[in-house]
């Protein structure tokens, strides 16, 4: 079991860092960027995290299973933790799914010259649900971490 514990631990660490570390360095201030700079960014992280997080996040969840599976018998605080931690991880994953891709592939498609007006709102709405998977991702996280330390 606590070897199936640390692997879901790491790989959830793994997701939310990806999903931590861009709402740090950018989300906070990507309403300041000029329309160019903002393309780029968007662009550049979408073609460096796609990949890794269409394996990384399934993976995560994947890995809370076998830790389900052998908790339900006996370890029921841990079970119902782990169970709280997946539904955290599925919010984001959904999020990221119904919400946030489908704006990144928009975004993909512009240029300058194809710039719409309203491209703020959609910059403005993918923050507000990055943030949602953003605090999602550290309460399911936290949510692991306390279950594997739970008897």
């Amino acid at each position: 079991m606590a070897t199936f514990q640390v692997i879901s631990i790491v790989l959830a660490a793994l997701v939310m860092g990806v999903l931590w570390g861009p709402w740090v360095a950018l989300t906070r201030s990507i309403a300041t960027f000029e329309s160019e700079a903002f393309l780029a960014i968007v662009k550049q992280l979408s073609r460096n995290l796609a990949p890794v997080m269409t394996i990384l996040m399934p993976a995560a969840l994947l890995s809370m299973v076998p830790v389900l599976v052998l908790a339900a018998s006996g370890r029921p605080a841990t079970f119902y933790l782990t169970v709280a931690a997946f539904a955290c991880f599925v919010v984001a994953l959904v999020v990221t799914m119904t919400t946030e891709i489908p704006i990144v592939k928009q975004i993909e498609s512009w240029t300058i010259m194809t710039l719409p007006h309203n491209w703020e709102h959609l910059r403005d709405k993918w923050v507000r649900f990055h943030v949602l998977r953003v605090v999602s991702a550290i309460a399911g996280l936290t949510l692991l971490a306390i279950g594997a330390v739970s008897f």
